[in-house]
């Protein structure tokens, strides 16, 4: 990088004298820059021209000439790195920020939000952390699962509009009266992001593929074929019914990717650059559905941006766009809600753990004021009383004569909170004559856990996707939690039950009969809900057209900028 060497340059240059003039060979200025004398009359004159420094030779070789600096190397940093942000030259921003972390909060600020870049509408967000790879089927991150939805298409889609998916690379869908044969009819207008013509071949290769993950095989077992029986049309003929079909289908782990280039998919936004510190998304001009509104979105992954007591944790009430520094006190609350997902305490029953004793710990959890006394930040979490809306759990008073284990193991994932609430169980337990161990699995899903079979309480965090009911089902049939929570008769009966509850074509019936089956595992004490997270987004003025979904983000198609100023427009 051609900007960032020629400030390396300067810096050498300045270093000795820390700025003030200096007597110095040509000779000398070469050897600090190792480069030869020809090449330092050139640094030397660039620098003059662009008004960095002054340069007075003296005649002669060997003589001293006076240096004067007119800036510092810090100052010509953040110039250079406002230029490249202005211009939209994020790798050269990236590069420079890395020698000033100190002063890249500063240095971003003005440039975080919503700008116009060269006649384009373009939102950056400062995250927290690097983003991890955006893989086929299921992913941990609540990021990555949103990026999923904005860069890939599936045949169905979850809309904030509708209760029920609605079309997407398939304009509308079938099922034969029996249940057993489902036609998705696809469009004839789509586009991969590189420009080619979406095939139905292609569609078909890539839903098998899936079908190759285990747990995406688990989520679709009642799929026996997937067959082009026109070449608009996809058939899916079933085991047996199975009317979740479409919600599986419109679950971020079943969007399609090109089959020969997993990067590359057909949804409103085609990603441009995904690397440790930025990830951007550009807008598809050939997108089938409606086209977005911003041109560009970019995610800044900036750890410097966050204060330090927050550690590696994603605070769940996010901010998600920061405004000029000017405009930090007007920055406004523009959408907030109680998120549908919650973290757990699962709990297995054994000759080591009781029911009773398992209801004793789920009441010590509930019935005190455990909940409302952790010491987590202010409208961060909200205690449950429920699972879902209108789900409420048991209630049971503790019961003292019910003498606990004298030892329990507890082991727990992500996210950090649940740090704290491991450690206040341990106290509660301990005061009550049980030793609770506490084991912490260091990542956000139950994947590759030994320990997980050993353990007799597990707590983790549930997201909840679009449609409540179904993302519980899909839980229970494919997280590896349940296969050691429950003995193997108890799974293989839970696994009949969301079996019997997908044979039943109308909705509010599978959702009344899922209510029976999580109803029975919290009156059993193997399941209870902890509490919720606050989701917030904040956006400086200008930034419109933001709804939070229920995984706590926005969808990127919404939002919008006004028209900038004729100034700005050029920038």
């Amino acid at each position: 990088m051609r900007v960032l060497n020629r400030l390396n340059q300067f810096q050498r240059l300045w270093q000795p004298g820390q700025g003030a003039p200096q007597q110095v060979t040509v000779a000398e200025l070469a050897e600090r820059c190792y480069c030869s004398e020809r090449h330092v009359r050139t640094l030397l004159r660039q620098a003059q021209d662009a008004g960095w420094l002054e340069w007075q030779a003296q005649s002669g070789r060997g003589k001293r000439g006076t240096l004067r600096f007119l800036t510092t190397p810090d100052a010509l940093r953040n110039q250079m790195m406002e230029q490249a942000l202005r211009e939209g030259q994020q790798q050269n921003a990236l590069e420079l920020a890395q020698l000033a972390p100190v002063e890249l909060r500063a240095l971003l600020h003005p440039f975080l939000g919503g700008q116009w870049q060269n006649n384009s509408p373009t939102l950056r967000i400062p995250y927290y952390r690097p983003l991890d790879p955006l893989q086929p089927g299921f992913l941990p991150g609540r990021a990555e699962q949103h990026l999923v939805g904005q860069i890939f298409s599936g045949l169905t889609r979850f809309s904030l509009d509708s209760p029920r998916p609605v079309g997407d690379l398939a304009h509308h869908w079938e099922a034969s009266d029996d249940g057993l044969r489902w036609h998705f009819y696809i469009r004839s207008t789509l586009h991969w992001h590189n420009g080619d013509v979406v095939e139905t071949t292609q569609l078909q290769q890539r839903l098998m593929m899936l079908l190759t993950l285990p747990r995406m095989r688990e989520l679709f077992a009642s799929v026996k074929t997937i067959e082009i029986t026109h070449a608009q049309c996809l058939t899916f003929t079933l085991h047996h019914p199975d009317y979740w079909l479409p919600w599986r289908l419109a679950s971020y782990c079943s969007l399609l990717a090109h089959p020969d280039h997993p990067e590359i998919g057909s949804g409103p936004f085609k990603l441009k650059i995904f690397e440790p510190e930025l990830v951007r998304l550009e807008s598809h001009s050939r997108y089938h559905l409606s086209h977005p509104l911003l041109q560009a979105v970019e995610y800044w992954i900036t750890p410097q941006l966050f204060d330090k007591d927050m550690g590696s944790s994603c605070r769940h009430p996010i901010e998600i766009a920061i405004g000029k520094p000017e405009e930090q006190d007007q920055l406004r609350l523009v959408s907030n809600s109680i998120s549908l997902g919650f973290c757990y305490l699962a709990l297995r029953q054994s000759e080591r753990l009781t029911q009773v004793q398992a209801q004793r710990v789920i009441a010590l959890i509930h019935r005190t004021t455990l909940l409302q006394t952790l010491p987590l930040d202010e409208n961060l979490i909200t205690p449950c009383d429920e699972l879902l809306p209108g789900w409420p759990i048991p209630q049971w008073a503790e019961d003292e004569q019910a003498a606990l284990p004298a030892t329990l193991t507890l082991i727990y994932h992500l996210p950090v909170e649940l740090h704290t609430m491991a450690e206040q169980l341990r106290q509660a337990l301990a005061a009550r004559g049980c030793q609770l161990t506490v084991i912490f699995h260091d990542a956000k899903t139950w994947d590759g856990c030994p320990a997980l079979a050993s353990a007799d309480l597990m707590m983790g965090d549930r997201l909840i996707g679009e449609t409540p009911e179904y993302t519980l089902e899909q839980w229970m049939r494919c997280d590896p939690l349940w296969l050691n929570v429950l003995t193997h008769p108890q799974f293989a009966h839970l696994q009949a039950t969301l079996d019997a509850v997908q044979r039943q074509r109308d909705d509010a019936s599978r959702a009344k009969a899922l209510l029976g089956v999580v109803s029975t595992l919290m009156d059993s004490a193997t399941l209870t809900p902890l509490f919720n997270y606050h989701y917030r987004i904040s956006a400086p003025p200008g930034v419109n057209g933001i709804r939070l979904t229920p995984r706590g983000w926005f969808d990127f198609t919404e939002a919008w900028l006004p028209a900038s100023s004729g100034e700005e427009a050029g920038r």
